[in-house]
């Protein structure tokens, strides 16, 4: 009996023992459960993060270390900014409304944003980037622009103020064709002088370019996408991994004014991949617009070269012409570092191969629907572009001070270490070359932002090719000539960029 009451009790604590291991199993499981759906939770949202189209902002983040863009303009989410978004998505940015939120790391402004703005903008924290200049008008403004007379922008005069000289310009210059022009840019067309409105205000009369370089007998103009990173000192890029090349949908010959198809670039312009003489470079051989531009002249027995060296000075002339008029503007802002600017140059190239500046577009169209083949084109300027001012930084959130001793130290921007040490010439400061010496530096701190902003830039501007300074000639370059005719901002960088290309080629 004593027997059986001792095997009763061990099957019960042996079926005790199955029931607690199978509950635990049980609770595991449901932890397990739970966690595996948190975890596909968690997935689905990055996803969603990342693949989100355009129709689908704003994007909502509890994270604050995500970074936050908000985009300024009208009817911004009708996909004409459809690229722009995307790289903002790419780059791990989020998008809210700027009308909700002060707590954004990029405004982007289709529209020129510091009129309705002035207020935000005029208190903006170093960690917030614009992507616009105050002033800039200066620069995008067409009447503007066209009326300064500046090298390689075709004569022109503001109606009607201008009217006697356009008449005087025009008796003088009887074979000069002219076009009547507004900011919009919109109902070109070539007239007489004699049935041009004189009296229409806000437009301006331009010289016709009556000569123009034709491919397959097709007129065409260029866009070179150009990013000013700073003002005063001045630094200018161009992206250079491609141009942008648009081409009149009709033959210029037989030259008639009434067919603007002929001589005016339009929405429904011809595109590389159509043109006969380019199209097998482009489709064929994989080369791009400019590529297949550039192969077709060496083949027509033209160089190319004189084209881009013209559409660079002219870039660099215009910048620095313009420059004063858009520090005045500026230097109302606490600060310079907040704001950059990518615009789009349009020339066009006569038969000698001179080249004229049509405009400046503030915000250049980066919309690949009507031509889907130029996608990959607006993708690499954004690319580039967040590459080059930082947008791309994996540490967006810090301050520019904070991100600057991350990205650069002191040591990397130091130059003239003869003349700053063996030569004991730098002792009071005063030489100019002296101003790039550490112990003057320390002096300015505002001078040694400038430089590793500079630094940076190069470090990280991918396909984007520096214009101003200008690029230097390794083998001849002189580290005491400097153009006199510079700023003094403008004379230091341009020295500090010499004495770099003296100690590495690369940055020449």
């Amino acid at each position: 009996m004593s027997r059986l009451s001792s095997s009763t009790t061990l099957v019960a604590v042996v079926c005790l023992v199955l029931l607690i291991i199978s509950l635990y199993e049980l609770n595991w499981l449901q932890n397990e459960h739970m966690r595996y759906h948190h975890d596909m939770a968690e997935k689905s949202q990055t996803l969603a993060l990342h693949t989100s189209k355009p129709s689908s902002y704003p994007l909502h983040t509890n994270n604050i270390n995500v970074p936050v863009f908000v985009p300024f303009g009208r009817n911004v989410d009708s996909g004409f900014l459809k690229h722009v978004f995307d790289t903002f998505t790419h780059f791990g940015y989020v998008r809210k409304d700027l009308n909700t939120t002060n707590n954004w790391d990029v405004l982007w402004a289709h529209d020129y944003p510091f009129s309705k703005l002035s207020t935000q903008l005029h208190n903006l924290h170093s960690n917030k980037k614009v992507n616009h200049f105050p002033g800039s008008g200066y620069i995008t403004n067409k009447m503007d622009l066209a009326t300064s007379n500046i090298p390689f922008v075709p004569k022109a005069f503001k109606i009607p103020q201008q009217n006697k000289q356009l008449m005087d310009y025009a008796s003088k210059n009887s074979h000069k064709m002219f076009v009547q022009k507004g900011n919009d840019h919109r109902g070109i067309k070539i007239e007489k002088i004699e049935k041009l409105d004189l009296k229409q205000n806000d437009s301006f009369v331009q010289e016709f370019v009556d000569n123009p370089l034709l491919v397959d007998g097709h007129k065409f103009d260029i866009g070179v996408y150009t990013i000013i990173t700073s003002i005063d000192p001045l630094i200018v890029y161009i992206y250079n991994g491609d141009i942008l090349f648009r081409y009149c949908p009709e033959k210029y010959y037989p030259f008639d004014p009434n067919k603007v198809d002929k001589y005016v670039v339009g929405d429904d312009y011809l595109p590389t991949w159509e043109v006969p003489s380019l199209k097998r470079y482009f489709n064929n051989f994989g080369y791009n617009m400019r590529d297949s531009f550039n192969a077709f002249m060496k083949e027509s027995g033209k160089n190319p070269d004189k084209i881009w060296n013209q559409v660079e000075e002219a870039i660099r002339i215009i910048c620095l012409y313009k420059e004063s008029a858009i520090q005045k503007v500026l230097s109302s802002y606490p600060s310079k570092r907040n704001f950059f600017e990518m615009v789009r140059f349009d020339f066009v190239v006569d038969d000698k191969l001179n080249v004229y500046v049509m405009e400046a577009n503030m915000s250049p169209n980066l919309s690949s629907a009507h031509f889907p083949p130029n996608r990959i084109l607006y993708e690499q300027v954004l690319f580039s572009l967040f590459s080059l001012v930082g947008l791309a930084s994996f540490a967006a959130k810090m301050s520019h001070e904070e991100r600057d001793d991350i990205e650069v130290s002191d040591r990397s921007i130091m130059v003239y270490q003869q003349e700053c040490f063996i030569n004991h010439l730098c002792k009071d400061c005063l030489p100019p070359e002296c101003q790039l010496c550490q112990h003057c530096l320390m002096k300015s701190g505002t001078s040694i932002k400038t430089l590793k902003q500079a630094y940076n830039e190069h470090v990280r501007k991918r396909d984007c090719k520096r214009i101003f300074p200008p690029s230097l000639n390794f083998e001849s370059v002189n580290a005491t000539d400097v153009p006199d005719d510079l700023t003094p901002e403008n004379q230091f960088l341009f020295r500090w960029f010499k004495a770099k290309c003296l100690m590495d080629q690369s940055w020449c």
